[in-house]
């Protein structure tokens, strides 16, 4: 059984590791590498990664801040979400979207089939367990609804809870730069190279989380590709 899934492993590699690039408005400065290059290599001694532990310790005895979090392949692998979205709106293309219909089943309720990530768990159970303010910013088109907000407070048991901020998306600027900054976040966590620049633009550490290699969100992002620290086993 082992061998068939590093096998698989493998497979899944060649396919996307191909595939990553960096976000096309900033130039990357390192080399970095995709969830699928780790899966099958090994993480390499030139990627700058820590540990929820290391973290933990590194805070220890410092002031509560104010942390933030990416949700989609951060804290929710929601791949079930998009992939339905997909089939039901647009087959074959990503029309979907563009497509407010698509947005409110996703934001009210498709969610509940959206898989919480283990990193998130214990990032947040950390931060909670430093008096934190958590909050949760993504880059969705935003309906009229909270569900969203409802649901990660249940998922993972956040004492105070503000609403999720949808900041929706743009291929020319990094709107989620303004609420990191307009709420003071120190450290914000995200899987994407738009959350690293956003947090760093608002004067915030971005941390990366590893993109699962089987998500459907792609192209795969390329960890470390800034010289930003990456969370260790944070793909899953």
């Amino acid at each position: 059984m082992k061998k068939s899934f590093l096998a698989l492993s493998i497979i899944i590699s060649s396919i996307f590791s191909q595939t990553a690039i960096a976000d096309p408005k900033t130039p990357g400065t390192q080399t970095g590498y995709s969830s699928a290059d780790l899966l099958a290599k090994g993480v390499p001694s030139d990627i700058n990664t820590v540990s929820v532990e290391a973290l933990a310790k590194e805070l220890k005895g410092k002031p509560a801040m104010t942390v933030g979090f990416d949700i989609d392949d951060t804290v929710l692998f929601s791949s079930p979400v998009f992939y339905r979205g997909q089939q039901e709106f647009s087959p074959g293309g990503y029309s979907y979207l563009s497509n407010q219909q698509f947005w409110d089943k996703a934001n009210c309720g498709w969610d509940a089939f959206s898989q919480p990530k283990t990193i998130a768990s214990k990032l947040i159970a950390m931060h909670q367990a430093r008096g934190d303010d958590i909050y949760f910013i993504t880059a969705r088109t935003p309906s009229d609804c909270d569900f969203m907000t409802n649901y990660i407070k249940k998922t993972f048991d956040i004492n105070q809870m503000h609403d999720v901020i949808f900041s929706g998306s743009s291929k020319d600027a990094y709107l989620k730069a303004p609420y990191i900054k307009q709420h003071n976040i120190k450290i914000y966590y995200g899987d994407s190279d738009g959350d690293i620049i956003s947090a760093r633009q608002a004067g915030a550490e971005g941390i990366r989380i590893m993109r699962a290699a089987n998500s459907s969100y792609k192209l795969l992002p390329k960890n470390g590709l800034y010289g930003e620290r990456v969370v260790l086993d944070s793909q899953y």
